[in-house]
């Protein structure tokens, strides 16, 4: 059973490490990056700094992983926040040095493509945090989304017991980054409908494993990262989400089946399904569409679950994947779902 643990916690006025371990996106929107180091700088108190890659598109997967190793050996850095994600992560895993980070444990924040850089730590030992990247959530147009905020700030400098709580209102329809117009007004958001609780009969607190869908199945496929005795698993918070790719619900299906055959699913005592981003600009669904996208999505993962895990507690539409505002959890760390409560707390 692999040992995990929390690392050390910055304060204000420590150096945060800024890395883009997917793609090099501030290279090419500067706007969002810059408004999100702004933040970091004036409503956190951190002082980010940039590597080699940071704004780099096309760089290599060892330049990419030179750059996560020479953050992590840094003691002068005290965290460490993805630019955004990607979609090749996976390439670049080969190139970590896992004792050099073992031996420097820092707090991670990223998420998507990230998913690969939690995996990988989950396995090191350490907490690392699902959430929060420079570009998308500390740049959001005018203001970052107060539970947003407020989840990030506790994750950051705060240990100990954090409650999450459903959004009142969300948004997934992005504008265009290319455009100066989007940062000029706030996103448009709706109202939140509140989590649906299906077996919610039993208080769990396990540690957590999971993230974006689509990178876990790339995982799965390449067997990079998957704990070789899945009893590891056992007891745990499984957490999923599906990115702005929006996977169809036989694609999110046919995951979930194979992560059951291959005996996943059933180890873990409860499930935490992120609210699905149901707009793209490829797929720019009207609302009526993007509830449809939804329903299907939600369905084809309780046809799973019924299959492979049908005790399993499940909470759906908690505000943690590709959508706004977004809650920061600990991946591998402590997270407890009361059911009868209808209460979830993570330790961050």
């Amino acid at each position: 059973m692999t040992t995990i643990s929390y690392p050390p916690k910055p304060s204000p006025g420590d150096r945060i490490a800024v890395i883009s371990p997917g793609a090099g996106l501030p290279g090419l929107f500067p706007r969002p990056f810059e408004l999100g180091l702004e933040r970091l700088r004036e409503e956190f108190g951190l002082e980010p700094v940039e590597y080699p890659t940071t704004r780099k598109m096309g760089a290599t997967p060892q330049e990419r992983a030179a750059d996560v190793n020479a953050a992590f050996a840094d003691p002068d850095n005290k965290v460490i926040m993805a630019s955004i994600g990607g979609d090749d992560q996976i390439t670049v895993l080969p190139y970590l040095d896992r004792e050099l980070i073992r031996a420097n444990p820092k707090p991670f924040f990223g998420m998507s493509d990230n998913t690969n850089l939690l995996a990988f730590l989950s396995n090191t030992g350490i907490v690392g945090y699902h959430g929060a990247t420079v570009m998308v959530q500390l740049g959001r147009p005018v203001a970052m989304d107060p539970l947003t905020a407020e989840s990030l700030r506790a994750a950051l400098f705060t240990s100990g017991a954090y409650e999450l709580r459903p959004a009142e209102r969300w948004n997934d329809v992005n504008r265009d980054w290319a455009d100066p117009a989007t940062f000029d007004a706030e996103p448009e958001t709706k109202p939140g409908d509140g989590w649906t609780w299906v077996n919610p009969d039993r208080v769990i607190e396990g540690r957590s494993w999971g993230g974006c869908l689509e990178i876990l199945g790339w995982l799965l496929m390449a067997d990079r990262e998957i704990a070789r005795d899945l009893s590891e698993y056992d007891g745990g918070v499984l957490l999923l989400e599906t990115s702005e790719d929006m996977p169809s619900s036989a694609e999110v299906f046919r995951t979930l089946r194979n992560m059951g055959e291959r005996g996943l699913l059933r180890r873990f005592s409860a499930l935490l399904m992120g609210r699905p981003k149901t707009w793209s600009f490829e797929r720019p669904n009207s609302p009526e569409e993007g509830a449809r996208y939804a329903a299907e999505q939600r369905e084809a993962v309780l046809r799973a679950m019924r299959t492979y895990a049908p005790d399993t507690t499940i909470v759906f539409d908690v505000d943690f994947g590709h959508t706004d505002p977004q809650l920061v959890i600990p991946y591998g760390g402590l997270v407890r779902v009361d059911g009868p409560a209808r209460r979830i707390t993570v330790t961050y």
